[in-house]
């Protein structure tokens, strides 16, 4: 009983932020999957958008607990830049991975080609004319002509230039 009654704030707080994080969470899907559904979006790509987002919000949950339970915000900063040093020394490409999740991001809300579109991917060292197979959270797969499977690095299509040639279902006839 003495718990309750010392740490009133603390519990109401919580509750308050419980409540704020699960309708956040809601808030952020429902939002999430109106704009796939009016864009035509495929639902993997809508899928990892709202994986991105909630994990954001996670950590901002988990963030706004340890200062509502009274830990000092220099001791939060502290234990973060010693674990992003470990992470960043440990994990060199995590610059890479963090920018192939954030095109992923760009590429479907700016939603530029989609899967089943024929792109040409002008790019001096290595140019590509492919179909789009599938937009993943890190690559893009395509598949050329000749059957090979590329997989390029989402990154690296916002940085080179990109014609849509036709679509997939161009110059094909549907049997039923």
């Amino acid at each position: 009983m003495v718990f309750f009654q010392q740490y009133t704030r603390e519990l109401i707080a919580t509750g308050i932020l419980v409540i704020l994080f699960v309708l956040l969470r809601i808030i952020t899907s429902k939002l999430v999957r109106r704009y796939a559904k009016s864009s035509h979006t495929i639902e993997h790509r809508t899928n990892l958008v709202i994986k991105y987002i909630h994990l954001f919000i996670n950590i901002l949950a988990v963030t706004s607990l340890i200062i509502i339970w009274g830990v000092q915000t220099k001791d939060i900063f502290i234990a973060l830049s010693s674990i992003t040093t470990v992470v960043g020394v440990a994990m060199f490409a995590q610059w890479s991975i963090l920018s192939n999740i954030t095109s992923g991001i760009i590429l479907f809300f700016s939603f530029p080609f989609k899967i089943g579109d024929v792109i040409k991917i002008h790019d001096k060292d290595f140019p590509i004319e492919a179909e789009v197979e599938d937009i993943g959270a890190f690559h893009v797969f395509l598949k050329t002509n000749d059957g090979e499977m590329v997989i390029f690095p989402n990154n690296l299509l916002l940085q080179k230039g990109i014609s849509i040639l036709k679509t997939h279902f161009d110059d094909k006839e549907f049997v039923d």
